[in-house]
């Protein structure tokens, strides 16, 4: 039986509490330790100065106020090899991942991942990636071939997350664009033949006679379409970038679709070619500088050869440098020639991005969907676009869906 004590506490209680003060330490760091009377254990000491030296090292420059802590991961690369050794010791890899981040952006790490002993210590994740591709053109040739290794895993994990279900979605909508009134029971397409036969609907009985039945055709000779992704890769888009040349790869590889991709800043880069490894895109391209994409846009015109069969996806922020009024025409052209074309504000697991909201509502205008998606919805958002669905509604359904209703 628990005791109660004059405070109204009991001794079953305590562990909790103990547990919480635990917690509120590790989080104030050594100045709160006083004022909630919570000593640590070793282990716990351990992590605290992994902590330490990440997020108190510079508490100096944030408050002449404050008392720095001891800590800090200064430059010395055998040290962050260290914590990064400690970190995936006493965190989760979700943890570690954001603590690298952090210590890139806090610290000014960048320099210390051109060395190969330091990028074998990381915890491979997407930022991570996009980070190196970024470094590419500044990186050490004996450091080049260790970075293509984290890299690679990185698009590993990610083929190993998307592939499968992407090769399905787009295989399937390929398959299925042709239309049949004598289809198997099996290739009825209920929403079209419900919409068909609406004016059948009887009251008495709340049911539609569908007279005239719609389903997929089964045709032997299936009929090919063309993807063209133009990704840019100024450095905001980064996480984008990784997601896309890893879709780009996968898309490429069904025999069905003509993928084309291309990279650009205020330069256009085709990387159609390199689309056999996802790695090579990635190296392929320059995270960082300016962005046109008026005069992407105008390349990928240039690539359309069949436009009814034709999806374009973009991948931007649209932040323009170049001439907005002239991206919006090109774009006008595409559509009124039968391109589908669709906005990626980004390709990404990271929650609302920043983008230009007059460029985004200046496409809406248009027609254009224009939203950010998850690379776990980018298959089925592609599988619309070939089979000529409405985007606007499956991103409308997709939102609902997310939020629960």
């Amino acid at each position: 039986m628990a005791t109660e004590h004059p405070n109204g506490q009991h001794d079953s209680d305590q562990p909790v509490e103990g547990e919480r003060r635990r917690r509120w330490r590790l989080l104030l760091g050594e100045a709160g330790e006083q004022a909630l009377g919570a000593a640590l254990s070793r282990s716990d000491r351990e992590m605290d100065g992994a902590l330490a030296a990440l997020y108190d090292a510079d508490a100096d420059q944030q408050s002449q106020d404050r008392r720095q802590r001891t800590g800090g991961l200064g430059a010395s690369a055998p040290r962050v090899s260290r914590w990064l050794g400690d970190i995936r010791r006493y965190f989760p890899n979700t943890v570690v991942q954001v603590m690298q981040r952090d210590a890139i952006e806090r610290l000014n790490l960048t320099s210390l991942l051109l060395e190969p002993e330091l990028l074998e210590s990381v915890q491979p994740d997407v930022h991570l990636a996009g980070t190196l591709v970024s470094l590419n053109r500044v990186m050490p040739e004996t450091t080049r071939a260790t970075a293509r290794m984290v890299v690679g895993k990185v698009v590993a994990q990610i083929e190993e997350r998307i592939a499968t279900k992407t090769r399905a979605a787009v295989t399937g909508a390929v398959n299925r664009a042709s239309r049949t009134h004598r289809p198997r029971p099996s290739d009825i397409d209920w929403n079209r033949t419900i919409a068909r036969n609406l004016k059948h609907y009887l009251p008495e009985h709340r049911t539609v006679v569908p007279e005239r039945l719609v389903g997929f055709g089964r045709s032997s000779q299936v009929v090919a379409k063309d993807i063209v992704l133009a990704i840019d890769q100024s450095g905001s888009m980064a996480e984008s970038v990784v997601y896309a040349a890893v879709f780009g790869a996968t898309v490429a590889s069904i025999r069905s679709v003509k993928t084309s991709l291309v990279a650009f800043d205020t330069e256009v880069v085709d990387l159609t070619d390199q689309l056999s490894d996802p790695v090579d895109v990635l190296f392929g391209c320059q995270l960082g500088g300016g962005t046109d994409i008026n005069r992407a846009i105008a390349y990928c015109q240039g690539l359309v050869t069949r436009p009814t069969e034709t999806v374009l996806v973009l991948i931007s922020d649209l932040y323009e440098g170049g001439i907005a009024a002239e991206m919006l025409r090109r774009v006008s052209d595409l559509l009124a020639a039968g391109v589908r074309v669709v906005v990626l504000l980004a390709l990404s697991d990271s929650g609302a991005p920043a983008y230009d909201h007059d460029h985004a509502a200046g496409l809406a205008a248009l027609g254009v969907p224009t939203f950010a998606c998850t690379p776990d919805l980018f298959p089925d958002l592609l599988a619309v676009a070939l089979s000529g669905g409405d985007v606007g509604q499956w991103v409308s359904a997709s939102r609902l869906a997310a939020q629960g209703r």
